[in-house]
């Protein structure tokens, strides 16, 4: 999952053509100051049911009336009147304060407001004092909406509202945060359609829209940018997933628990390497694996359960080295469990449950002692415990001849199989001369 804050991106540790020395040395200045801060209040935690979280260790206090009226003028205020007409329009949004968080939140200092954190601006730009670098309220269980003013803060580097109670859309205003790089609104009450100024963002590498309300299609722009995670799960998007889905170079995508429908686009397996979560369980995708999935050399956890996808697993699945959590659970795949799928070298788990397996051979049965965790529940495989009745298994949904396959006996040659699939013709995507207009 995500990197630790830490660690710089991976965006920013590899070559992006987006990010000039500058903006490098600017986050890596950000980082050192956020993380001195971080120290006192937070704590992190990684995972699709609870996102990541920073913890707000602090007390309560009687919410008090924001005031947008720009500070007095002071030798000693750290920070322009901007920033502060910013932060005060906010919080004149903010409905619910239950533990006072804002209180803090008076007078013209913006650096000691609670949940704000400062720094030295960035080399070259006109600002002499400190500026409001980032955002921190993961857990404050507020309760508002964001607002157009925050575009003012110019050189907000994050912004973390895990877990609080904001709703409405994002605005537009966002895509003038020219060095915003992380964007974690997960766990909030944000409806509407995909919020598409998240996408004119121009530095973003990371994207949290996790647990909220946002629904209809995912644009094919989200997966053109430099976003290294893509975390929308717990939402209600639909569609098929964009053809131009393995052009991103994320290393997690995560599109769980949606209403996504269609099949895995056929040249999703053919990306460039870094890619190490696909998370696309819970959704209502059906079709084939394509054999290009195998050819993620790169993947670590691949989840594809409680969707209705069919036939036999290619055997290109043999090609997944890195690979440690393999669910294919509750489909209705058929025939019999590859031998080279049980030989993966990585794996640590294998879930195969609840679907139409016919047999498996005794490479499988050796991943018990390997101490991999091995569940094939739920299926057809007579003689073994704990399988479907006998009626279930004499027709097998979707067993199409699209979608069979014979199992290969032994492994295919990944790596010629990878060179071929890297040089096989790109979608053509053309960048439209303008976005359409937002709402």
């Amino acid at each position: 999952m995500r990197e630790q804050l830490s660690n710089p991106p991976k965006a920013l540790r590899d070559s992006n053509p987006s990010f000039s020395p500058m903006q490098k040395t600017w986050w890596y200045l950000l980082l050192a100051f956020f993380q001195l801060f971080s120290l006192k209040t937070s704590a992190f935690s990684v995972g699709i049911g609870g996102g990541v979280g920073v913890w707000i260790d602090g007390r309560g206090t009687t919410t008090t009336t924001a005031s947008t009226q720009a500070p007095p003028t002071s030798p000693s205020n750290p920070t322009s009147s901007v920033e502060y007409t910013a932060l005060q329009a906010w919080k004149s949004a903010v409905t619910e304060d239950p533990s006072g968080i804002l209180a803090s939140w008076v007078g013209p200092d913006v650096c000691s407001y609670r949940g704000v954190f400062c720094s030295e601006p960035p080399e070259g730009t006109s600002s002499s004092s400190s500026v409001v670098a980032g955002i921190d309220l993961n857990h404050a269980n507020l309760k508002g909406s964001l607002v157009k003013e925050l575009s003012f803060l110019a050189f907000l580097s994050i912004i973390h509202l895990n877990s609080n109670r904001f709703s409405g859309t994002i605005p537009d205003s966002f895509r003038e945060l020219q060095y915003l790089t992380e964007l974690d609104l997960s766990n909030n009450q944000f409806s509407g359609p995909f919020p598409t100024s998240t996408l004119r963002i121009p530095n973003l590498i990371y994207l949290d829209l996790r647990f909220n309300s946002f629904s209809g299609e995912v644009p094919d722009e989200l997966f053109v940018g430099g976003l290294d995670g893509i975390f929308l799960n717990n939402n209600q998007f639909e569609g098929q997933i964009p053809m131009i889905l393995w052009n991103s170079p994320a290393s997690v995508i995560t599109l769980a628990n949606n209403k996504f429908s269609g099949s895995i686009p056929a040249s999703f397996g053919h990306v460039g390497p870094g890619i190490r979560e696909v998370l696309f369980l819970n959704n209502e995708l059906t079709g084939c694996i394509p054999e290009g999935m195998g050819f993620l050399s790169d993947v670590e956890v691949l989840d594809l359960s409680f969707n209705s996808f069919t036939g036999h697993l290619p055997s290109s699945l043999s090609c997944l080295s890195d690979i440690e959590v393999l669910n294919i659970a509750h489909n209705q795949f058929s025939g019999e469990l590859p031998d080279l799928v049980c030989d993966l070298k990585s794996l640590l788990n294998l879930t195969v449950s609840y679907n139409f397996f016919s047999g498996f051979s005794q490479d499988c049965d050796k991943l018990f002692f390997r101490n991999v965790g091995f569940d094939f529940s739920g299926n057809c495989i007579p003689g073994r415990d704990m399988q479907r009745p006998p009626p279930e298994c004499m027709g097998i949904p979707g067993g199409g001849l699209s979608c069979l396959r014979i199992p290969a006996a032994k492994a295919v040659a990944c790596s010629r199989a990878m060179v071929q699939g890297s040089r096989m013709p790109a979608m053509p995507y053309t960048s439209p001369t303008s976005f359409p207009s937002l709402p």
